[in-house]
């Protein structure tokens, strides 16, 4: 991200053709399996906060950044994240871009500068944020479920 603005908004290539970038059919059918919803540490996450009691909306596009879960009753906005999408050890996963770097890391880095927008946007809005990393829902449910937990009983 911009040192000198943090404010600035980053600006990528557009994946397109006429930018170089030229997809094939086995690339198409790859990234048409990326889920953006009912991924599967999201239907985990939903699953055990269900089996707890936890009522919530998911999904909610009326709200920044259209959270994976929102329980509006404890006023608690949770996004899940992927790793790459969202740059988990983004200075290090960086460095380690070998193709279409020019894409990739505006790519990324837009993403967490619109992430930490809607953090703030929904902070505003009296909302408690938290995201969990794909891999850490997967691996620990119970862990997650336990720290939305105790926000809902503060």
């Amino acid at each position: 991200m911009s040192e000198s603005n943090p404010y600035e908004i980053i600006k990528g290539p557009r994946f397109k053709a006429s930018n170089g970038f030229e997809t094939t059919p086995q690339r198409s059918a790859l990234m048409s399996k990326i889920r953006s919803t009912n991924s599967v540490a999201e239907l985990l996450l939903r699953k055990a906060l269900w089996s707890q009691g936890i009522r919530y909306r998911k999904n909610v596009p009326t709200f920044p950044g259209k959270p994976d879960i929102l329980i509006r009753k404890n006023r608690l906005a949770i996004f899940i994240d992927g790793e790459f999408w969202h740059g988990y050890d983004w200075d290090n996963k960086k460095q380690k871009l070998k193709t279409n770097r020019d894409f990739w890391i505006p790519k990324i880095e837009r993403n967490m500068q619109r992430d930490k927008s809607h953090n703030k946007i929904l902070e505003t809005m009296g909302y408690t944020v938290l995201r969990f990393w794909e891999k850490d829902v997967k691996r620990n449910t119970e862990r997650c479920v336990n720290d939305i937990l105790k926000l809902i009983n503060q």
